[in-house]
Parts: C-alpha cells; structure tokens; sequence
C-alpha cells in the first residue's frame, strides 16, 4: 500500500465527523485540476517566429536547387499536365476508356544511321520487291470485281466481305473519320469500337480512311482491334493498315511517332498475328530498310514473345531470301536464348551454309548473326554441322569476327557427341 498523502492547510476544510469520512472515501470524487506549463515546457515545443523564418526559407532554398537539378523529358513533362477529354456525342460517360496524355511532338526512336551501312543493306535488297498491298488497293479491287451470287453467300471468313450499307451508315462513319484525323486524347466514338463485331469490317474501315489517321488514333485503334479480332482478321488489320503506316511514317520522318512505336507495341498482344501480318511480310517485301529493322527490332528485343511464335518466326526466316534485315532479326531473336527445336536449329544451320559459294562481300550484319548463333546454340548442333561450318568459314571471313566464331565451334560440345563414362573394375 501507499503512503497516505498530506493536506496541505489549505486543502483541509472544517472537521468532519467520522461517519462523513468514511461515506465520503467510498465514492469517487472528480478531480479538477487544470495543468499549468511552465515557460521552459513552452520553449521546448514551440518555435519562435524569426526561426521558423529561417526554416522556411531554407526549404525553399533547397526545393529550388532541386528543381534545377531536375529536368524532366518531354514524355514526362507532357504526362504531368491534365488530360484533356472529348466531347463526343457517341459515347456515353458510363464507357470506361483508357485516356492518353496529349502526345508530343517530337518522334521516338530518333536513330543515326550510318551511310555506309545502309549501302551495304542495299545490296543485299530484292531487286523486285514486293507490291505493297493496302487496305485501299484491296477495297477497289472488289469493288471492280463482278460478284457471283455464290460469292456473296458462301465466303472465307477472312477474306473481304462486301455489303450494300445505309446511306445514314455511311453519313456516321465519314463523321467518326473527321473524329480520327483530328484525334489527340480521349474517348473514341462508340460507333467505331463496334466496326471489329461487323462482318465487313473491313468495308467500314476503309470509309474512315486509315491513312488520313492521327498517330494517336492509330495507337487506340490497333488497341481495340488486337483486342477484339480474331487471330486471322487481326493480321488483316495489321497488314494492310498499320504495317503500311508505319512504313510511310518512317520514311517521312526518319524516326516514328511515340504513338505509332506504341501501337505496335500493342500488337504483340496476338503474337502470332504480328508474325504474319507485320514481321514477315515487311522481311518478306525485300526492301526493309536497315531503319525499320533496327526500330521494329527494338519493340522485338524488348518484349516477350512465346516460344512457339519465335520458333516459326526463325523458320521462315532462315529460308526466305536473304536481305540484311534478315541477321538483325535472327540475332534479336538468338539473344532471347530460347531452347528452339532443332528442326529450327537445323534450318538456321542450311541458312549459313548457303552462303558457302557467295561470292558478294557480306555485311557485318551476317558475321553478328553468325557468332551469335553458334554461342547460344552449339551444343545443339550436329558433329557434322560443325565441321560443315568451319568449312565455311574458309569462304566467309571477316578479320575480327571469324576468330571468335571459329573458337566456339572448336570448344563445342556436339548434341550427338558420346559422353564417356568411367569403366567400373569387377572383382
């Protein structure tokens, strides 16, 4: 128990019986007692004006200095203002749509290409390259075609379909086009995110006229139809609107627009379709430039790819006619380190050996992919495809790089090579 406290004198009031205090000590009294702070408390919690002067100032002494040490880029810089909306009167405030920020004006991927590179890519270029087939071109050939009942009826469902449209159809669709070609951020009309359900879909497209798109417009549609196509009718789209854009992009400009690097981004969303549909056939056309491989190989190396898209990729790669953009694409594609099938080993092997009784000087390119090649995926070459490679390297040389390929294909462990196991004494 405590020590009973004293009263001081004046606490004590007039005497009090017994029974009064002890009828007083069993119930709580409350206490109001009211805390008084001394000065030197006050001091110690509180700051007086003229430091909290000199506090403030120094902040914002500091906050300057960090601020000019700082100096956003423009992406960021543009990121940082308030999005802007339109007001479009298709669509309602209950569609949730994905806003961007208003884009800048400046190109991504702003690259110096060497000259003499780019003369050496065009050596190696189709003589006849490809027509380049877009969305346009295909529209007016069946329109001047003449249909056949039969056609109209029973048609593949991913060739073009063809259909009488209303007059009021065709009104909306040339006012969603004016939309398109003035689009910098916000909602898209409604109308448009309906033209991947239609069954020509394509017909549709090609009345808001793709090649008049803003880059911004082009970006939210290659979002919507990778999202909505099927794989097939999503290479369509790929092949004969954005693949053409992106092309005429970069040789307008020299670099591509932030938007259209990040439409075909947004691609790979259907790997299989971006294959076909945009990789393939610009390898395939015989004029990709030693630019659009570098740029579209970026957007490659960044991004994962399923193995199964790769391997087909790296197929038709090895077998197709080689242009220099082929080796850029092949060694982004060795640098993923897949474990590929050795069919697919087999054919990037017969891809090198054809160049065995090339008499042309071959670009830097070839030997990168070659050195590339042979460090990732010796041990899952033959015993003879080695010795088949090292022959050639008697043909093909180049003073830095063969070395080094031909070391690595010395101290290669063969996938048929036998593995020598200890002999085991029986008593």
């Amino acid at each position: 128990m405590g020590k009973a406290k004293k009263l001081k004198p004046s606490q004590m009031g007039a005497k009090k019986s017994l029974e009064e205090d002890i009828a007083a000590g069993q119930s709580v009294k409350a206490k109001n007692r009211n805390k008084v702070r001394s000065r030197d408390e006050e001091d110690d919690e509180y700051v007086d004006a003229g430091l909290s002067k000199k506090i403030l100032s120094a902040v914002r002494e500091q906050q300057r200095e960090m601020e000019n040490e700082f100096v956003p880029t423009p992406v960021e810089a543009i990121a940082q203002k308030k999005k802007v909306k339109l007001d479009i009167s298709d669509d309602d405030n209950s569609d949730s749509e994905e806003e961007t920020a208003e884009p800048p004006d400046t190109f991504y991927e702003d690259l110096e290409i060497n000259e003499d590179d780019e003369k050496a890519m065009e050596l190696f270029m189709s003589a006849n390259p490809a027509p380049r087939r877009t969305l346009a071109d295909i529209i007016m050939e069946k329109i001047t075609e003449k249909h056949t009942e039969l056609d109209t009826h029973f048609t593949d469902a991913g060739s073009l379909q063809l259909q009488d449209l209303d007059p009021r159809v065709k009104q909306m669709y040339e006012g969603v086009k004016e939309v398109l070609q003035k689009y910098r951020s916000g909602k898209i009309p409604k109308a448009f995110k309906l033209v991947p359900k239609l069954r020509n879909w394509e017909q549709i497209l090609y009345i808001t006229d793709p090649p008049t798109w803003s880059a911004a417009a082009m970006y939210q549609s290659t979002r919507i139809f990778a999202s909505n196509l099927k794989e097939k009718m999503a290479q369509r789209f790929y092949n004969l609107v954005l693949l053409p854009r992106i092309r005429d992009d970069l040789a307008e400009y020299k670099r591509l627009n932030f938007h259209l690097y990040q439409a075909v981004k947004k691609s790979l969303y259907k790997p299989g379709a971006f294959m076909k549909g945009f990789l393939l056939p610009l390898l395939e056309s015989g004029n990709c430039t030693l630019r659009e491989a570098i740029i579209i190989g970026s957007i490659v190396a960044k991004n994962s790819i399923p193995i199964l898209h790769s391997s087909a990729a790296i197929l038709k790669i090895a077998e197709m006619d080689y242009t220099g953009a082929n080796s850029i694409f092949l060694r982004i594609f060795f640098d993923k380190k897949y474990a590929l099938p050795y069919r697919v080993v087999d054919a990037v092997v017969f891809h090198f050996l054809r160049f065995e009784r090339d008499t042309r000087e071959l670009p830097v390119l070839w030997h990168q992919a070659f050195l590339t090649f042979v460090q990732r995926y010796k041990a899952d070459i033959s015993s003879e495809q080695r010795d088949a490679l090292l022959n050639l390297l008697k043909k093909q040389n180049h003073p830095t790089i063969t070395n080094e390929i031909r070391r690595e294909l010395q101290h290669a462990k063969c996938r048929d090579a036998e593995t020598e196991q200890p002999k085991m004494d029986f008593v």
